[in-house]
């Protein structure tokens, strides 16, 4: 017997309701990420993927009426998963687990509604969730030290070039007798979890070959470093020439700024590889 059948409205307030319910059951651990996202600056793309999830569903939205769904046991399975995730992440202090808990059942929720088929057409939409989670310390200290390390080095050698009296000492740079650290002025790691939030929406968003999209998402760290470094020059030299009010205002101006240079730099990047006549576009399917 084929359970597969066409949308109804009932099924959209069916979907709508049990997604509400999931995330009503979570409240507290939702709360809590969204508490991250405003509080700590290094985990400000949590502000910015629910937005990527919406986009990124949006543009895939003609595929629910080109899909049949059908009800799956397979969601019931997903939301008491992600229910026992989130009870041990809380009883053994892991948050990581705590908070892909909610996410899981959430994502149980919708599975039961529509089963498997649609949520594979949907699966950008579904993996910028996991963007939700705040990072853990274990993992962001060590990237974040390591970018905060080389864009101090790049920054201190391009002041050399146009002879700008400036010293470093690990991330700390010192001119015209202010110290600033690089941790302080540019955060490299705020710059490299909304870059890769970004750099995920750009190729979901752009039709392009699978090898492009991969190749784009591997290049993105480096676009973050570049763009931390275009933003620490003028913010280092505001802090040695200016006010620290003005420098500070820079600081927080130029961040947002920069992701929209990181975008401009991912089409610069797609129509370098158009120009050198490098294949971008999908393969077409055959109609044999």
């Amino acid at each position: 017997m084929n359970l597969r059948r066409s949308w109804k409205f009932s099924d959209g307030v069916l979907l709508v309701g049990l997604a509400a319910l999931a995330v009503f059951a979570a409240r507290d651990i939702w709360q809590n990420i969204f508490t991250v996202g405003f509080g700590d600056e290094e985990q400000s793309h949590i502000l910015i993927a629910p937005v990527v999830v919406v986009w990124l569903a949006w543009l895939r939205r003609d595929r629910l009426r080109l899909t049949p769904h059908a009800p799956s046991i397979w969601g019931p399975l997903v939301i008491a998963g992600g229910y026992g995730l989130s009870v041990y992440g809380f009883s053994d202090g892991l948050d990581l687990f705590w908070h892909s808990g909610a996410i899981l059942m959430l994502v149980g929720a919708v599975l039961t509604v529509t089963g498997p088929r649609v949520l594979w057409k949907f699966l950008p939409a579904v993996v910028a969730l996991a963007f939700l989670l705040p990072i853990p310390g274990r993992l962001r200290r060590p990237i974040a030290n390591t970018l905060q390390d080389a864009s101090a080095q790049a920054t201190e050698f391009l002041l050399d070039i146009f002879a700008v009296p400036v010293a470093r000492s690990g991330n700390l740079l010192t001119i015209n007798g202010y110290d600033v650290a690089v941790a302080e002025a540019c955060n490299g790691m705020r710059m490299v979890a909304a870059l890769a939030l970004v750099s995920f929406a750009f190729v979901f968003s752009v039709p392009m070959r699978t090898s492009v999209r991969i190749l784009i998402l591997l290049i993105s760290p480096l676009i973050a470093l570049i763009v931390n470094v275009i933003r620490l020059i003028p913010t280092v030299l505001m802090y040695g020439y200016s006010t620290e009010d003005r420098a500070q205002l820079f600081h927080d101006i130029s961040g947002w700024a920069m992701l929209v240079l990181a975008i401009g730099m991912l089409w610069s990047f797609l129509g370098l590889l158009r120009w050198l006549e490098v294949p971008i576009n999908p393969i077409p399917l055959s109609k044999a």
